[in-house]
Parts: structure tokens; C-alpha cells; sequence
């Protein structure tokens, strides 16, 4: 997978929408620190470090055969997600406010999040295969202290805008709809944050929404 169009150490910073008070940026290796900064930050994410869709086989094999314990997982996944990174495998886009990293989101071609495809419910759906090509958002992170704010909506704009740049595509979403999750559902976007960009639901998925938008 090559690089995605900001390079390493270079990223270029853009304002968000007009009026708004955040700037973001392409993740490449440079920006890692920025990362890290923003998920060590909060529980779950310094625990996952958005490493649960890109896992090629189940967690428990995973840890099964490379002899990991519980305790063991959460700087296994910083030090996965790190190499990915390195190797431009993991695409994302930082949200910035006064020049800290405040919000993220998780987007990337199909093959960057396999579990997905593993999904049992998306495997039920028998979907076509798609010609045209498949992006994923899979993750979306905001700071504890600026949510509320349209710290995800400039984050979903510029991956978007990023795919644009890309080639463009068919962009998938799985909002959660139901409410059982509480706020760890917000980690896969809200479905009237994604019709708001023009996506449309395509089928139920459990408790999730399997949304997509054609990105020219």
C-alpha cells in the first residue's frame, strides 16, 4: 500500500470548515507523537489503539499464537498500530485545536480492515462484489474535553476529502443504532452525522447500520 497524499513528516495542516476553530492533518509517521498524545489519553482507545479492524485473524488467536497475555495487549496494539503506520498501512486524519490533537478518524481502503469482512453480520448480507473501489470508516475518537463541539464533523469531511483526492470510491460507515453501547457507540460515528454527508443506509447490520456514499 503506498502512501496516502500527505508525506511522511510533512504533513501539511488545513483548516476545517469555514468559521471553524480546528485545523487537521493527514496521520503519516511524523505525526505519531500527536497520535499517541490524543489516545493515551482516554481509556479505551489507550488500550485498542484503533487496532480492532485491521487485526488480520480473531484477537484470541492472535494472542494464542504469538503467547500474549491480557496484560500484555495493550502495548502489543500501540506497537502494532505503530509499524503500520511506519509502513503506510493505517490511514487516518488528526483534528488539531491551538496545535493539540483533539479528535480522529479511522478511514482506509477495504484491505486495511479485514475484520470487517470477517463480521458475521456483514457476511450475511452476501453483498456484490463492489468494481469500483472500497473505503472504510471504521473509528472515530474526540477528546473528552471538546466534544459537542464538530470535532467529528471535521474529521469525516476530511477523510472524505481525502478519498477525493485518492481516486475516490464507494465509502462505507457502521454507525450504531442501538443505544445499549452508550458513548463507546460514538466511536463509529452517528448515523445523522454520516446522511449529513450524503451517505445513504444500505442494510441493517445487528445493532449497527451499514452506510455508503459514492466519493467522486
Amino acid at each position: 500500500m503506498g502512501r496516502s497524499a500527505a508525506k511522511s513528516g510533512g504533513a501539511r495542516e488545513k483548516g476545517g470548515a469555514k468559521g471553524s476553530a480546528f485545523t487537521f492533518k493527514e496521520l503519516d509517521p511524523g505525526l505519531w507523537p500527536d497520535f499517541e498524545r490524543l489516545f493515551a489519553r482516554h481509556g479505551v482507545p489507550s488500550y485498542c489503539w484503533c487496532m480492532y479492524y485491521q487485526r488480520g485473524q480473531s484477537r484470541g488467536r492472535e494472542m494464542k499464537e504469538l503467547g500474549l497475555r491480557e496484560a500484555d495487549m495493550r502495548d502489543h496494539n500501540r506497537r502494532t498500530k505503530r509499524d503500520l503506520v511506519a509502513r503506510g498501512r493505517s490511514h487516518g486524519i488528526l483534528v488539531y485545536s491551538d496545535g493539540a490533537p483533539v479528535g480522529w478518524c479511522a478511514y482506509g481502503p477495504r484491505e486495511e480492515f479485514p475484520r470487517v469482512d470477517r463480521g458475521r453480520y456483514y457476511k450475511k448480507l452476501g453483498l456484490p462484489e463492489e468494481r469500483r473501489k472500497l473505503w472504510r470508516i471504521v473509528c472515530m475518537v474526540v477528546d473528552k474535553d471538546h466534544r459537542g463541539k464538530g470535532v467529528a464533523t471535521v474529521a469525516l469531511q476530511a477523510a472524505l476529502a481525502s478519498i477525493r483526492r485518492q481516486g475516490g470510491g464507494v465509502v462505507e460507515a457502521y454507525p450504531v443504532v442501538s443505544k445499549k453501547g452508550g458513548s463507546q457507540s460514538l466511536w463509529f460515528g452517528t448515523v445523522g452525522m454520516f446522511e449529513r454527508e450524503g451517505f445513504t443506509a444500505v442494510a441493517p447490520m445487528g445493532a449497527s447500520r451499514l452506510m455508503r456514499k459514492v466519493v467522486r
